[in-house]
């Protein structure tokens, strides 16, 4: 497989990925735009933006965007993350020129028709309304809230509901003007592409925008951490704590990732065992890590009963110690070899390949091959993990957000003393 890259003089990047034998490609433009670049007043519009760009265009209605894609058996979407938004396509290779053309025509032409601007406005307030009846969906919201208080890395994607119905044609076309520049573009390919002839249709696409400096978050994350929960009558309390962790650009974001792996990564791991297995405190539990620009943060996620979240709360904190002291050699070895085996066997995917040239861009303005990759995986070693957990458990920030009966739940202030002890 063979990565190239091409800069169009604009600043418009585009990355490529030939894969032998696939008859399909995946094909986006990946902005770094998403809503951490939004100011308090425009939080949700990134969001609301990405859902208009289906509403049509200057050439095709809405029914015309989604026919001309699934009319050759091909899927078209996008999303909003905190950093990014991106529109993409899965198409046939002989359909790649299509995807693309659809693809631009929705970025560089779209209609804004206010009726459905009206339209998508509902579609949006019912999916908010969605995320707040999913407590295993909003209290994530709630624990980005709490650790990330009064700042854009903090606010909710979709946004609150009374932005969202305020939102106008002039708010929409302003963030586009704000951050849908070239330099703060990426065109990403991956699967049965020719990479010159992507070029060729980039420059007709997208050659013609003019020069752009890229524009950051407004505001830059900094973790505070706090509490929150939301006392209410389910079967089971939503349990969430969140530990500040390395950005995505430092070298102690993969000793981060094994650790919270080898705490929660899957059923052979820590809390699995321990919480699950030998004290059946939970039906679901695990641990990950994620990473921003200049921030991240470990977040643990369980669902247990009103009787059992003050054993699981206090369980997990204990666990969160006992790594720091007697992580083996075999755990660490194990969630290295998850690690590795889930990326590899993800970029079997050429939409996963596409996504991955594009974040790569972003952070490192070149794609790091794979070998790279694993090379620092394999170079984290038990020391590296218990340093971290020790790092974590004696000064990182924590912030904890509950949803249920929560009421025996203990206060962040005694899960910080007990991890600290």
């Amino acid at each position: 497989m063979t990565v190239r890259l091409h800069t169009l003089p604009n600043g418009f990047r585009i990355a490529t990925e030939h894969m032998p034998g696939l008859k399909s490609a995946s094909v986006g433009v990946w902005i770094n735009a998403g809503g951490r670049h939004e100011t308090e007043a425009q939080n949700g519009v990134a969001h609301f933006l990405e859902h208009m760009a289906f509403k049509g265009t200057g050439r095709r209605s809405a029914r015309a965007i989604a026919e001309a894609i699934e009319d050759v058996g091909g899927y078209m979407n996008a999303y909003t993350s905190r950093e990014a938004t991106a529109y993409y396509a899965r198409v046939l290779q002989q359909d790649v020129p299509l995807a693309l053309d659809v693809i631009g025509d929705i970025l560089r032409n779209p209609a804004f028709a206010a009726a459905e601007i009206e339209s998508e406005r509902g579609v949006i307030l019912q999916e908010i309304g969605q995320a707040l009846d999913t407590p295993d969906d909003i209290v994530f919201d709630w624990l980005q809230e709490v650790a990330y208080p009064n700042q854009p890395l903090g606010r909710s994607i979709l946004g609150p509901a009374e932005k969202v119905a305020g939102f106008s044609r002039d708010d929409l076309t302003a963030f586009v003007a704000q951050h849908y520049g070239p330099g703060s573009m990426v065109l990403a390919a991956a699967g049965a592409v020719d990479h010159d002839a992507i070029v060729r249709q980039a420059e007709a696409l997208f050659g013609d925008m003019g020069p752009r400096e890229k524009t950051g978050p407004v505001w830059p994350g900094q973790f505070a951490g706090g509490e929150r929960r939301e006392i209410k009558t389910l079967e089971q309390v939503h349990f969430t704590l969140a530990l500040e962790a390395p950005n995505y650009r430092s070298p102690e974001i993969y000793h981060a990732q094994v650790y919270a792996n080898a705490l929660g990564g899957g059923m052979s791991s820590r809390l699995f065992q321990e919480l699950r297995e030998e004290r059946g405190l939970c039906y679901t539990i695990f641990a990950q890590t994620g990473a921003y620009e200049d921030t991240g943060m470990t977040t643990i996620y369980a669902g247990t009963s009103a009787a059992d979240i003050g054993d699981l709360a206090r369980t997990t904190i204990d666990e969160l110690k006992r790594a720091a002291t007697d992580m083996s050699e075999a755990e660490v070895q194990r969630a290295r070899a998850q690690m590795k085996a889930g990326m590899l066997m993800g970029l079997e995917r050429p939409s996963n390949r596409a996504e991955r040239l594009a974040r790569m861009l972003a952070i490192w303005d070149r794609v790091p091959p794979i070998e790279e990759v694993v090379a620092k995986i394999d170079a984290v070693t038990v020391a590296d993990v218990r340093a971290f957990a020790e790092r974590t458990a004696s000064g990182a920030g924590a912030a904890l957000a509950l949803y249920g009966p929560a009421e025996k739940a203990p206060m962040l202030d005694e899960l910080k003393e007990r991890l600290a002890a």
